[in-house]
């Protein structure tokens, strides 16, 4: 028989009345059921189970493909094949492209090439749909998707070795200046599909060599792993005095927000701009290797793991309760829920107890962690809606018989890292308690400090870690103070460095573009009148007349709103890391910007929405995608097929979006403190926290660094409400050693002058960019020539009708001008 005593049991009703408790616990358990469903309804499934998420670059090559095509578009694959089948019949006879011979194949690429070199737009445009199709992989002469997809990669291999992307790149910037089908455009009063025909053709194919030819594979031949270095590297640098080719699809961007050209293929631009940046600057892993190598350079001691394979091994937390402080007050508890204290008051024994046994365990032993059951706690209201612990033990009935068997975490993945400036802030706080007076930034000297500071001292200096930006920061405060004795600084001429140079000068334009294409895209916005169209390419010319057809064109909306978040949030958090190895200033110049241009409360907009169902979401018609939508006969699309959608657990791509855009956020607010009290006055914490519902490890890391470093700025009531989300940021995020992030009494908690501290960086950032990027000549130390004779000497270009004017302008410009020799001396 059970104690009625034990911890975290109820106690029995005071009149002793058996039958009385036991209705009383069975009306307490419906009411208890009721307000889970009640609550599980309103926030949409919180039982959300573990998500097969392996985060990458990209999705699958496949997927990948069949992204840059809208089903509106499906119809044009065989108006593509048409075009090819007639054109190769009057080239080949009684063969087809999948039987010919490679040098039979080439012959004919080149006469493809030879005749798009012609004035008729119309007989340009099926020469190019006939590239298109060949781009696609043939798949009129394919019997699986495996075969397309094989036929696709060959061809495109084929197509760039025989120059086609030059050419193409030619007739896009034909297109791009073409000023009639841009004021066709703007007269319309909505843009269709049929406006972008011949751009969307030149897209397609430039997208599906770069994609192609990008995607290395050990069974590459050595004659493709050279086209693919050498592709990359006509990507990457200027050829011809031309900018590199992102620069291009940047400014057709900016050209699309500015209203100038709103029939450009908007989704199709950034989905090539973002393959072309990965290709050009590489992927993730290849920027892990490439800060390994940065470090080695830089003589700084190797990192102490990789960040790629910890997250990968992390196991993600059961979602934390939802309060009634997140907007969640129409959910009141059942009334036998809010009918005492003492339950509750047990609760918080039974707690302490296993605290107790927790303290007493070494945290670091090998064992694996329990799963966290999600259970109401049958307490008074305050308690009973914050969801227990994670270190309470099971009910009496299946309590543990010791305390060895209680599980543990394993220990924290991170290894902890520590600033020089935590080590002088702890030395200097040390000194003037113990010896009155302090040492500037000397962490050596220990004199007079007790022996526990200076063991303190030695764990905090054996967990330093120096950054890459630190070094580059301490580097350009000594050219900045001695520019004539260090000399002009090498830049290599990296493919980062070449795309910053670029955009320097239009960068604002780029960021503010962009951010405003994510907030069209983004599904929390309202429709605008002012606001950007990013539908042209997706809208029919003719709208649907039936329930399916529209169905249709509202999953394909959904879908083509999904995939341009893709890869606005992949091409920034990219740009951001790799500019971030390559100079720390260059991705200050970029966050600036884009923390100018609002993109904190843009992203935080975005996740003010059910991110369970957006990630969820089933905008997708899988046999309708490329490839098997060339393959398979279409069968006929009823409600129900439309409503049922995929399969899939979840939407990849819409989670890859919220893991990017959760760590562009993190990249902008680390270590600024202005920028973190953005989060704070936005009231970002229960919007992040919601985002703790979806399991998966690597989306929750992110959302807790982003409330680990706000938590000093939230109030005591709410860390105490919290305690499982603080709970969990210990269990998952970095630790740095001293940082009071729990408790609120860190020096940074202080008020603080946040514009100065942005107005301090600003001048950094102006001062390196206007030492390394500005001309010599507007440069303060630019060799001045003092010589009379060699400036008289110097020739000067003149133009050629100068000569007829010269008697007349030396009679105005010299004979006529009185000179006041006085002024002259006086002003030097």
């Amino acid at each position: 028989m059970e104690d009625p005593a034990a911890p975290g049991t109820p106690a029995p009703p005071a009149n002793g009345n058996c039958n009385g408790g036991g209705k009383g616990k069975q009306a307490a358990a419906k009411g208890r059921e009721a307000f889970r469903s009640q609550r599980r309804e309103s926030e949409g499934s919180v039982d959300c189970p573990t998500l097969e998420f392996e985060y990458g670059d990209t999705d699958g090559h496949a997927a990948e493909l069949a992204e840059l095509y809208s089903y509106t578009e499906n119809m044009e694959f065989t108006t593509n094949r048409r075009c090819f089948e007639e054109d190769f019949r009057t080239q080949v006879q009684n063969k087809e492209w999948l039987e010919l011979e490679e040098d039979a194949q080439k012959a004919y690429v080149m006469g493809l090439l030879d005749r798009l070199e012609v004035v008729s737009r119309e007989r340009r445009l099926k020469v190019a749909r006939a590239v298109l199709y060949l781009a696609q992989g043939t798949f009129g002469e394919c019997d699986s998707e495996v075969d397309v997809l094989h036929w696709s990669r060959y061809n495109c291999f084929l197509l760039y070795q025989m120059g086609t992307f030059s050419t193409f790149l030619e007739l896009l910037h034909v297109e791009i200046d073409n000023s009639q089908a841009c004021s066709s455009a703007l007269r319309k009063p909505a843009v269709s599909i049929a406006d972008s025909t011949e751009l969307r053709v030149l897209l397609s194919v430039m997208y599906l060599m770069v994609e192609n030819i990008r995607v290395e594979r050990e069974t590459d031949s050595y004659g493709w792993r050279t086209a693919r270095e050498a592709f990359r590297t006509e990507l990457s640098f200027s050829v011809h005095n031309e900018e590199p080719f992102a620069l291009l699809l940047f400014s057709m961007v900016t050209k699309f927000c500015s209203g100038l050209a709103p029939h450009f293929p908007i989704k199709k631009v950034l989905l090539l701009l973002w393959k072309v940046v990965m290709f050009t600057l590489g992927g993730f892993e290849h920027l892990q290797a490439l800060k390994v190598q940065k470090r080695a350079e830089l003589g700084l001691p190797p990192m102490a793991e990789d960040s790629i394979q910890v997250v990968k091994s992390m196991r993600a937390a059961s979602p934390p309760s939802y309060t009634l402080d997140l907007g969640e007050s129409q959910l009141a508890p059942p009334p036998s829920k809010l009918r005492g204290r003492r339950g509750s008051r047990r609760q918080l024994l039974t707690k302490q107890d296993s605290l107790d046994i927790y303290n007493e365990r070494d945290l670091f032993k090998n064992e694996e962690p329990a799963t966290e059951e999600e259970e109401e706690p049958a307490g008074d209201g305050e308690l009973d809606l914050l969801e227990q612990d994670p270190l309470v033990p099971p009910p009496p009935s299946q309590a543990p018989l010791s305390a060895e068997r209680v599980a543990f975490p394993k220990g924290l993945p991170w290894a902890p890292k520590v600033r020089q400036k935590d080590i002088e802030h702890f030395l200097e706080m040390s000194r003037n308690k113990f010896i009155g007076f302090t040492l500037g930034q000397d962490t050596d000297t220990l004199v007079g400090l007790p022996r526990p500071i200076h063991e303190s001292v030695k764990t905090l200096k054996q967990h330093k870690y120096i950054s890459i930006a630190d070094v580059q920061i301490k580097n350009e405060e000594e050219l900045e103070k001695c520019p004539m004795s260090l000399g002009e600084e090498v830049v290599p001429e990296t493919p980062c460095e070449i795309l910053y140079q670029g955009m320097l000068y239009s960068l604002p334009q780029y960021m503010i573009a962009l951010l405003k294409i994510l907030l069209a895209a983004a599904p929390t916005s309202k429709a605008k009148t002012d606001s950007i169209n990013i539908l042209a390419d997706v809208l029919p010319e003719e709208m649907p007349i039936t329930v399916v057809q529209s169905m249709k064109l509202g999953i394909d909306v959904n879908r083509h709103k999904e995939i341009i978040v893709k890869s606005i949030s992949a091409l920034l958090l990219l740009l951001l890391k790799h500019f971030k190895l390559n100079h720390i200033y260059q991705f200050e110049y970029v966050s600036q910007h884009l923390v100018f241009a609002n993109c904190i409360p843009l992203i935080l907009k975005f996740f003010n929405q059910n991110i369970l169902s957006y990630i969820t979401a089933k905008n997708s018609i899988s046999v309708l995608d490329y490839p098997c939508c060339t393959i398979q006969d279409l069968p006929e699309l009823t409600t129900e097929s439309l409503e049922a959608g995929d399969n899939n657990q979840f939407c990849w791509r819409n989670l890859f979006s919220c893991i990017n855009l959760l760590r562009l956020l993190n990249k902008l607010t680390k270590w600024k403190h202005s920028r973190t009290m953005m989060l704070v006055v936005f009231k970002s914490a229960p919007i992040l926290k919601r985002a703790l519902k979806v399991k998966q490890a690597m989306l929750q890391l992110y959302v807790l660094k982003l409330l680990k470093i706000q938590t000093k700025y939230l109030g005591r009531q709410w860390r105490k409400s919290n305690m499982k989300t603080m709970s969990a940021i210990y269990q998952k995020v970095r630790h740095r050693l001293n940082d009071d992030w729990a408790y609120g009494n860190d020096i940074d908690a202080r008020p603080w002058d946040f514009q100065a501290e942005e107005c301090t960086l600003r001048a950094n950032i102006e001062a390196f960019n206007s030492r390394r990027y500005d001309r010599p000549q507007d440069s303060e130390f630019s060799p001045v020539d003092n010589c009379l004779q060699s400036v008289l000497g110097q020739r000067l270009d003149l133009p050629e009708d100068f000569h007829y004017s010269y008697e007349l302008w030396l009679e105005r410009e010299v004979f006529s001008q009185p000179i006041c020799w006085e002024e002259l001396l006086q002003n030097h």
